[in-house]
């Protein structure tokens, strides 16, 4: 067995930044409109409360927004319809989340080629008329603006394109194209928000990545073009091999991950004028398949907990690939459960990936201990909280969690546990014999069946608390010193004295 042992002491300190509940992402903006993505959504916040929303297709053809039309006459007019976008933004904000704007893809009635991605055709290639794009930017932010307030809206991060080093998702990867495309886009946002905080290249990794994020941010120092932070992209999926529609492949360890966000940190930095700048990293997952297994298990669980724990040394934020599975990319799922990105499966059956983040965003006090298993914080009453996790890469083993605790009184250890036997929906749902429809038993045995362990024990003056963590288990822990209020009368222990 593996084992931990974590020693807390009352001078204890430890380098920990947490930005788990900055942003998290989502599937097309469209998507919003459907029922089940709003119930997710409003699961999500109840457990989470992320701060910022992000994903594609703000101004692809589903959301409306762009509305040309010719009179009478035979003319042809700019216009724009703001329908859909009100319902979408007023409905994130109602739920206390705020969007990470992502200023694509093309409308096709202002796209200068054909070329398009995805189930609901995305288009990618760059305008027809510079002039027209800039018209629907600066249109959009008045209007948001307008309805939501002026510093609401500057307030909100503003990321231009989506990984344009992909020939899939910029037409031939072209990257002046895009560099110009940023600097008009950036230009515009300014001219109506000076306030708004604009930024990308949004790159993938891959060859060529860091050189990508070198050339855009000499581009913009030489042009003095506006930036005020720096986006990107990070998967841990390696060669991949398919079965059927799905997509298996091994994932490199999260130190690997971790070396190189800090590359890219390493190139902002060795510019004087970008010395410090926020870097963002707008996707993250294992994966990066919408049809891959690995999502639905307590191992992509394991591996997202110690990227949470190290990512924040880099990076301001770091938003999870996606929030639910209402996600359309290669098609509409046809299962509940096929490898989906998101933390809650369709049907509001929680994947273990959901608790890991609902454990990492209750650590907001002051941080005492970390490695790559496990992080502790203090709080200001004198508890501690942490999360452990036990990825089994390798060593398939169980993992014994060891805390020594400052000297003083009893302690109650309070643990929620996401694992294999404990946590794992998956599990059941292949053991119901995979139906590819839910009927309302099955449904709510699912659910219950992703809830964690909860449990309690009562530590002595001078004691040590322990937990035990099965494979791929993610466990969260409060140790609070203990402070009896009894009801004069009460026996909590007569039962077991008299039965």
């Amino acid at each position: 067995m593996k084992e931990l042992n974590i020693c807390l002491t009352r001078e204890s300190r430890a380098a920990f930044s947490n930005h788990a509940a900055y942003c998290v992402g989502t599937g097309r903006m469209g998507l919003a409109l459907q029922k089940e993505y709003q119930d997710q959504l409003q699961m999500l916040q109840g457990l989470t409360h992320f701060e910022h929303i992000r994903g594609h297709g703000l101004f692809s053809d589903d959301m409306a927004i762009y509305q040309p039309y010719t009179d009478e006459n035979g003319e042809t007019h700019e216009a724009y319809s703001f329908t859909y976008l009100d319902r979408v933004m007023d409905s994130y904000l109602a739920l206390g989340i705020k969007p990470f704007l992502e200023l694509g893809f093309m409308p096709k009635r202002m796209a200068s080629g054909k070329q398009t991605i995805f189930y609901w055709e995305g288009n990618v290639t760059p305008p027809a008329d510079d002039n027209k794009w800039t018209a629907l930017v600066k249109a959009t932010l008045s209007h948001l603006a307008e309805r939501y307030g002026h510093d609401e809206v500057s307030a909100w991060p503003c990321e231009v394109w989506n990984e344009p080093n992909l020939p899939g998702f910029w037409e031939n990867a072209d990257k002046e194209k895009y560099l110009h495309l940023y600097e008009i886009t950036a230009r515009a946002v300014k001219e109506v928000l000076p306030d708004m905080r604009v930024g990308g290249p949004a790159i993938c990794g891959g060859e060529g990545s860091q050189q990508w994020v070198d050339d855009f941010l000499r581009f913009c120092r030489d042009g003095n073009v506006p930036l005020d932070f720096v986006t990107r992209h990070a998967y841990m999926g390696q060669t991949p091999g398919r079965k059927g529609r799905y997509l298996y492949h091994e994932m490199c360890d999260p130190s690997y991950t971790y070396r190189e966000m800090s590359e890219t940190r390493r190139i902002i930095d060795s510019y004087p004028e970008y010395r410090g700048m926020e870097m963002h990293i707008t996707e993250f997952n294992t994966s990066y398949n919408p049809f891959c297994p690995i999502h639905d298990t307590n191992l992509n669980a394991a591996y997202i907990a110690a990227l949470l724990a190290c990512l924040g040394d880099v990076a301001a934020s770091y938003s999870y690939w996606t929030f639910g599975d209402v996600f359309e990319e290669i098609g509409v799922p046809s299962r509940p459960f096929h490898g989906g990105f998101g933390m809650i499966a369709n049907g509001l059956i929680p994947k273990p990936t959901l608790w890991t983040f609902v454990y990492f965003n209750r650590l907001k006090g002051t941080p005492v201990y970390r490695d790559d298993k496990a992080v502790v914080v203090k709080n200001a009453d004198g508890s501690y909280e942490g999360v452990a996790w036990n990825l089994c890469r390798e060593n398939q083993e169980d993992m014994k969690v060891t805390i020594d605790l400052p000297e003083g009184g009893e302690w109650t250890l309070l643990t929620g546990t996401a694992d294999e036997e404990s946590c794992n929906p998956l599990k059941v749902w292949h053991e119901m014999g995979e139906p590819a429809s839910l009927n309302k038993e099955e449904l709510e045995f699912l659910r219950g069946a992703g809830q964690p362990r909860n449990a309690s024990s009562l530590i002595e003056a001078g004691g040590k608390a322990g937990l035990t963590l099965g494979r791929n288990a993610v466990a969260y822990f409060r140790l609070k010193p203990v402070k009896m209020q009894k009801d004069y009368g009460y026996d909590y222990g007569w039962y077991k004295e008299h039965y």
